[in-house]
């Protein structure tokens, strides 16, 4: 297992530069986003065109000794609003494609989440049972639009050899380890997760039991923390809609590693990634409001580097 570092925290610096910083900090492989959310500063889906563009992106990683754990196009490729599905799904498919062509095992992405109907314009997500249009609307959203996209999706990748880790976050259809895992279910296995435990933790799920019911489904981790403020809680609750720079009233925020959860709780998690067979990257995700991105990476850099095993394990003497 390795510490990584997912770069649109230092989106402000061109490729060279980030990678001299993180080759400072001891890193040497890189999560890279090539649009939607994201955006795409450090890796351009033109070169699935330009040949030329992709030999010298493969220098420059190359001659600094990096490698890619994943490529990451975070968008919403099941949007109500058509233009924006046809946009995210489209940069999805080219990232799949330019994954295959460098040689990366993993696309991260979200599950996305449609309207509440064939004319919405909003997304819709659905958090409760009740009143019983709301489940209405949910099975009409998985029956309709996020089964039909997902086998298709799935297939593609499969076809190309490449996995898809979605990454389960409130807001779009797979949140959870249950939805996360139905979505495997219908789309196949080259469907499993990017976990972030920071989206786990404000939930009100255990991050590390998680690991235990996904499994095999993890194909990529995020390496991010959450801060739960006992103070603001009974007030909001998690489902806590003020900005995340409102710090002081919100009831949780997202964290460096280490700042929500200490040393004890992120070896344990990292042992139990490691048990149920995860034995590949953490990529440093930065959201924490209350640190610059240069502060973020340096602590989270070296509170990982000193909880990772670097080794295989090895069979016990009775094996």
């Amino acid at each position: 297992m390795r510490v990584g570092v997912f770069t649109p925290l230092l989106s402000g610096l061109p490729l060279a530069d980030v990678l001299k910083k993180l080759k400072a900090q001891g890193i040497s492989t890189v999560e890279l986003a090539t649009g939607n959310y994201p955006g795409n500063a450090h890796c351009k889906l033109s070169m699935l065109d330009d040949e030329r563009e992709c030999d010298a992106f493969r220098k420059l990683l190359d001659d600094n000794g990096f490698s890619i754990s994943a490529l990451s196009c975070h968008g919403n490729p099941i949007h109500p609003d058509a233009k924006i599905a046809v946009e995210h799904s489209g940069v999805s498919r080219k990232t799949v494609l330019l994954a295959e062509k460098l040689g990366v095992p993993v696309v991260v992405d979200f599950s996305g989440c449609p309207g509440d109907g064939p004319n919405a314009l909003r997304p819709n997500w659905v958090t409760c049972p009740w009143p019983p249009e709301y489940l209405e609307t949910l099975k009409w959203q998985w029956d309709q639009v996020v089964t039909p996209f997902w086998k298709a999706h799935g297939k593609f990748a499969a076809d190309h050899g490449v996995k898809i880790a979605v990454e389960m976050h409130p807001g779009f259809v797979a949140y959870s380890p249950e939805n996360m895992l139905r979505l495997r279910d219908i789309a196949g296995p080259s469907i499993g997760c990017n976990y972030d435990p920071s989206h786990m933790f404000w939930q009100g799920i255990d991050a590390i039991a998680a690991i235990r019911i996904l499994g095999d489904a993890i194909f990529h981790v995020h390496a991010k923390d959450t801060q739960i403020y006992e103070r603001n809680l009974p007030m909001s609750g998690v489902l806590d809609t003020k900005a995340y720079t409102d710090e002081r009233n919100r009831a949780w925020i997202f964290r460096t590693c280490g700042y929500g959860h200490g040393e004890e709780w992120w070896r344990e998690f990292v042992s139990t990634l490691r048990m149920f067979g995860y034995d590949y990257v953490l990529s440093i995700e930065h959201e924490d409001s209350l640190l610059s991105a240069e502060e973020g990476l340096n602590r989270a850099a070296t509170f990982l580097k000193g909880l990772v095993p670097t080794a295989q394990p090895g069979a016990a003497w009775w094996v």
